[in-house]
């Protein structure tokens, strides 16, 4: 369920020259931030977990997810060369499955890896804070990366509205309204996170089981129905 040929178009399409700019912007911003943060304010939990919590997981990552995941696959129904790809002997599910690989492969690369450096900076993981919010990057990656993969899969808009989700939904309403916490990729990253941490330094608004439940739920869910919408598109001369 993997084609090598769709993952390095794939690839090529999401490293592209803009979108690979894009992508190095926020780690990189990330590291600069815990690194004056450290050397102006020293080694503080506290500070490390509302950096990493409040930038890098709430923020960086379904940020780099949108740009993975819409980007995985939107560019080639926008423009058409779509019908290339679909033409050639490959089944459809495969496509799909292949493309949610490179997206989770860019997001996790961009997204845990300057969280996990980020986590030493602030505070040499003191409480387990850079472990615990690495790992949850992975699992949020996952998830995000089906996500926007789906978005991109059912609308032109899909980068738009990826960002309305990621920054509207995930950073503000995910963070404040109560209701809103319990349907947040967040907050089920953060219950991985919680566990992983030193108990009372990270919290969730959601219990770890029903999050990884919600966590391969989406991730499943969304990657089906890209499936089901790529097998229904229809080719120049279907009709």
């Amino acid at each position: 369920m993997y084609d090598p040929t769709v993952a390095r178009l794939t690839y090529r399409a999401v490293l592209g020259r803009r979108r690979a700019a894009i992508l190095f912007v926020l780690p990189a911003l990330l590291l600069v931030i815990a690194t004056a943060v450290r050397f102006f304010h020293g080694a503080d939990d506290q500070v490390a977990d509302q950096i990493l919590g409040q930038f890098a997981l709430a923020t960086m990552v379904p940020l780099i997810g949108v740009i993975a995941g819409t980007g995985a696959i939107g560019p080639e129904i926008d423009d058409g060369s779509i019908v290339y790809l679909l033409a050639k002997p490959v089944k459809r599910p495969t496509i799909i499955l292949t493309k949610l690989t490179v997206a989770i492969a860019v997001t996790m690369v961009f997204s845990a890896v300057p969280t996990l450096i980020a986590g030493y900076i602030l505070n040499g993981n003191g409480q387990q804070i850079a472990i615990a919010y690495t790992v949850a990057a992975l699992v949020a990656s996952i998830a995000y990366s089906a996500l926007f993969l789906l978005i991109g899969t059912v609308s032109r808009n899909a980068v738009v509205i990826g960002l309305i989700y990621a920054l509207i939904w995930e950073s503000l309403f995910g963070s404040l309204v109560p209701g809103a916490r319990t349907l947040s990729v967040l907050q089920w990253a953060l219950a991985v996170a919680e566990r992983i941490g030193t108990e009372g330094v990270i919290s969730s608004e959601v219990g770890l089981p029903v999050a990884v439940v919600l966590l391969a739920g989406l991730t499943v869910a969304a990657t089906w129905y890209a499936g089901q919408r790529l097998r229904v598109l229809k080719l120049a001369g279907d009709e």
